[in-house]
């Protein structure tokens, strides 16, 4: 792996972290209500996907558990469409599916240092 992937997915980690600090403690109607929150978080998983693009190929075809592609189209989503992003949306990403995204940044950088 190349050190600028290595270092993307770093970041992506990083990002994750503040998304789930910007978001703790909140539940939907806190968060919903908390504009400063929803547009640091959602700001996070953009740049999350914006990060992909530094990821080849090959790197993505090694760890398919990660949806690339997903996380590259959710950028744009909230790049080009950001008063039409469904909070819901947002949420159910933070609760649902970020920690394990996590989970699996997390196993390829410890594989790379290993």
């Amino acid at each position: 792996m190349k050190n600028k992937e290595y270092m993307s997915i770093k970041k992506m980690v990083e990002y994750i972290d503040k998304a789930l600090r910007y978001t703790e403690g909140c539940d939907f109607e806190s968060f919903s209500e908390n504009e400063e929150k929803v547009d640091a978080t959602v700001f996070a998983i953009s740049q999350i996907g914006e990060l992909v693009k530094n990821i080849s190929k090959e790197t993505m075809e090694e760890y398919p558990q990660i949806e690339w592609i997903i996380l590259k189209n959710l950028r744009n989503k909230i790049v080009h469409d950001y008063e039409g992003i469904k909070l819901n949306f947002i949420w159910d990403i933070i609760t649902e599916d970020i920690i394990s995204l996590r989970d699996n940044l997390q196993k390829i950088l410890d594989n790379v240092v290993d």
